[in-house]
């Protein structure tokens, strides 16, 4: 029986690692913690310039070199491009970190079925990239892990109490957007496993940034048992069990970061 080091276990010396919405609120903690791990990390972004600056912002360790690459996950053309450019710079990706969201603010009452529509497409552009990470570790005989971010609004409906009076409702495009990708992580886990790619969900709960107002951030903080907000450094330990070999025996799984609000 083999012993492994539990330092070993959590390093990613010598691994790649892409990450889409790398520059948002929870994506950059993210990041950040792949590449303190010591991953080499492949920001993508809409706009090229944004994805270097980015990428010239985290930390280096060891042999770990960082890039920039602009990918837009809403376009399925974007998604071919950015990933072919990924794997020429950086010469193989190992891991795929799917956490880009074009979002939407539109109440129930008004979404019309085109936004609705464009809303789950970003849930195409998650599967696209998956599959481009599946091909490509599998053209090299490797083996590859995928992570979608989803949500706990994938899992629970949300408290209209909360938003009355402040803002919308959590949108239904997203719910369904975000339950979606969980169902998808253990669809593509069943069919990939045998691949030796790995296929995991990790959903935070109630992570708001800074701009939201105090009024809103104490209502979400007290609906969580721990009656407190997340912060996002609270996902990089998360992020590096699901990215390390630290979880090589879990696939399937949707990985509920939420200060225990889905266990009420």
């Amino acid at each position: 029986m083999s012993r492994s080091n539990v330092r070993d276990l959590f390093q990613l010396d010598g691994k790649t690692v892409l990450v889409t919405g790398a520059s948002g609120h929870l994506g950059s903690s993210m990041s950040r913690a792949l590449a303190e791990a010591g991953a080499s990390v492949v920001v993508t972004s809409r706009r090229l310039a944004e994805a270097e600056r980015i990428a010239s912002e985290l930390p280096q360790d060891r042999a770990a070199r960082h890039l920039g690459v602009e990918l837009d996950h809403m376009s399925e053309a974007s998604i071919a491009d950015g990933f072919a450019n990924a794997i020429s710079r950086a010469g193989q990706i190992d891991v795929l970190v799917a956490n880009g969201h074009e979002g939407l603010s539109r109440n129930w009452t008004e979404v019309t079925g085109e936004e609705f529509t464009r809303q789950l497409q970003n849930a195409a552009g998650y599967f696209l990239l998956a599959r481009h990470l599946r091909n490509h570790v599998v053209a090299r005989g490797a083996d590859g892990t995928v992570i979608l971010v989803g949500s706990m609004y994938g899992v629970v409906g949300s408290y209209p109490s909360v938003y009355d009076g402040l803002t919308i409702v959590s949108p239904a495009a997203y719910h369904a957007l975000k339950g979606g990708i969980v169902h998808l992580t253990r669809h593509l886990a069943v069919l990939w496993a045998k691949d030796r790619v790995r296929v995991n969900c990790l959903s935070p709960g109630a992570f708001p940034p800074e701009r939201v107002s105090p009024e809103l951030r104490d209502r979400l903080a007290a609906r969580a048992p721990m009656g407190r907000l997340g912060n996002p450094d609270e996902l990089k330990g998360p992020i590096l069990f699901l990215a390390s070999a630290a979880s090589s025996y879990m696939t399937g799984q949707n990985l509920l970061i939420d200060g225990g609000w889905t266990a009420w």
